[in-house]
């Protein structure tokens, strides 16, 4: 029902400003075949209109797309026509392109149009647009690279309060891109981002605070962090978890704790998390000794190039039978499969 009520609202404003009484029609014919259930009628009486500029039926158009209604569903093609009511300014377009799965769809089919209608957006003080815009500028996404263009649309975007531009504006604080490196600045950007439970800003915060940088040296402080994160499921954040449990860093020696955080980062691919898993399972560490357990986790490790597990698991595979060793690779190859799915 939502589409239906901004359909509407579409025709409200369409015939007050259209100037073709048989565009007009045509509008209308659209309507009534939506509203009867009729979709590809008014798939055809809106499809002309749409290719002749006229934002409603664009925007109309994209509706349908998105919603598989008397086509196939098809964000990219949604965002096609968004992107083409979008560009003239139309903001339920606009609005639409940018939420579309939580995020802008279909825009490297053309970038350079994409950051115009990002312009439009920014210009009008959307925190989103301004962000967007400054990862274009960044990453020379249909515009040249610039870094300084980059830092001026994450700190308008950073200053509305929006977190991922409070973290990109702090990282450029770290690497001085596009403005003169400052710790001070980057750690104030990524406080702000992770007060608002910004993932990577916890866990870039928490490694600050292990390592003394633009900080005093905080064990306690960075374990707190990393926890935060790592409870949000950030792989790095639960390695750095797992590694101070294990090592009775700032927090009480616990293998078993560590044990629980290496698993979830090794179930995500983290190469370290896998080799020291494998590790814990290879020496009893907070849980059952198992060598075919341990054997698999030296073995994905090692399959992404972890050089010490390549050598943990020579070492391993002395002294295990044949049989075991097969049923480590099986159970590799199903981790793989099903990872992979």
């Amino acid at each position: 029902t939502k589409p239906i009520r901004a359909i509407h609202f579409l025709v409200l404003a369409f015939l007050m400003t259209l100037s073709s009484p048989v565009a007009a029609q045509d509008f209308q014919k659209g309507l009534a075949a939506f509203n009867a259930g009729d979709f590809a009628a008014a798939l055809r009486e809106w499809t002309p209109l749409a290719e002749q500029g006229l934002t409603e039926a664009q925007y109309n158009l994209g509706i349908m797309y998105a919603n598989g209604q008397g086509v196939d569903q098809d964000e990219s093609e949604a965002a096609k026509w968004y992107r083409k009511a979008a560009v003239q300014g139309y903001a339920r377009a606009q609005s639409q392109l940018r939420h579309i799965d939580g995020h802008v769809q279909g825009v490297t089919e053309d970038d350079g149009e994409a950051v115009k209608w990002y312009h439009k957006l920014a210009e009008q003080g959307d925190s989103a647009a301004q962000f967007y815009l400054g990862v274009a500028y960044y990453y020379g996404e249909g515009v040249a690279e610039d870094d300084v263009e980059a830092v001026k649309w994450y700190r308008m975007a950073a200053e509305q309060g929006d977190d991922h531009a409070q973290y990109n504006l702090g990282l450029m604080y770290v690497h001085g891109e596009g403005v003169a490196e400052d710790d001070d600045e980057a750690l104030k950007w990524f406080r702000k981002a992770a007060e608002q439970g910004h993932v990577d800003a916890l866990s870039l915060l928490g490694e600050m605070y292990v390592n003394g940088i633009g900080v005093e040296l905080d064990i306690g402080k960075a374990v707190k962090l990393y926890r935060q994160a790592a409870e949000q499921g950030h792989a790095d954040a639960q390695f750095n978890s797992a590694a101070m449990y294990a090592n009775g860093e700032g927090i009480e020696l616990d293998n078993v704790e560590a044990v629980k955080w290496y698993c979830q980062a090794a179930e995500q691919g983290h190469a370290a998390a896998q080799f020291n898993l494998g590790e814990m399972y290879a020496n009893g560490d907070g849980i059952t000794e198992d060598a075919v357990i341990a054997y698999m986790w030296f073995n994905l490790a090692a399959s992404q190039d972890y050089e010490d597990a390549k050598e943990n698991k020579g070492m391993l595979s002395e002294r295990m039978t044949r049989e075991q060793i097969a049923e480590a690779q099986k159970l590799s190859r199903e981790w793989l499969a099903k990872r992979s799915k």
